[in-house]
């Protein structure tokens, strides 16, 4: 099966990922369907679209928005699929909803997306515990002159999203809000919580 303008994409596991084993028992983290945290957000692509152009292979795993599995109620406490739902293993989705891509074991990120670990803050006076609107740059597309990978960047406000790629937290941030290029001072240390 093959879409115009979308991906078909297969979850990988199940559509939440509430559980978490505790010795030999499974512990419910959430409950709740509409709770966007507990959304598994990786996929297999199992055909791309013909008529749109992408470096995406069938076969790659790729980290989709939030809402392609989540099941919502309606304003009459009905229970719903998300517009992505074909059946319970077979979704579609846009290139708008894929935010990272894995081949040959090695992340990549898509035009227009990048992925940034946020830093330890160092300021002995703030309650926060990471840096705001800076980070080390994960994943890149590329396209920012003289930006790469390992760099310390900064990003506008509103414009991270949290996600939690291979046991680590990082914000995918869009290309357009990456604002400018830091030098280390030699004090920066990643930030990944105990929660991870």
């Amino acid at each position: 099966m093959r879409s115009l303008y979308n991906f078909i994409i297969t979850p990988i596991g199940k559509r939440y990922n509430n559980t978490k084993k505790v010795g030999k028992k499974k512990l419910i983290l959430n409950a709740e369907i509409g709770n966007h945290q507990y959304v598994n957000r990786k996929a297999k692509v199992l055909s791309i679209p013909i008529l749109e152009k992408t470096d995406i292979q069938p076969g790659d795993t790729i980290i989709v928005h939030h809402n392609v599995f989540r099941r919502w109620h309606n304003i009459r406490g009905e229970e719903k699929n998300s517009k992505s739902y074909i059946d319970e293993n077979t979704y579609a989705v846009t290139k708008d909803q894929v935010f990272l891509y894995k081949r040959n074991k090695k992340w990549i990120s898509p035009f227009g997306c990048c992925f940034v670990k946020p830093i330890k803050s160092y300021d002995t006076l703030s309650i926060d515990k990471e840096q705001p609107l800076i980070g080390v740059l994960k994943y890149t597309d590329n396209t920012l002159p003289n930006i790469h990978v390992g760099d310390l960047i900064g990003f506008t406000p509103y414009s991270e999203y949290e996600f939690i790629i291979d046991g680590e937290r990082l914000y995918r941030v869009f290309t357009q809000d990456i604002s400018i290029k830091y030098e280390y001072q030699g004090q920066e240390e990643e930030y990944n919580p105990s929660w991870v």
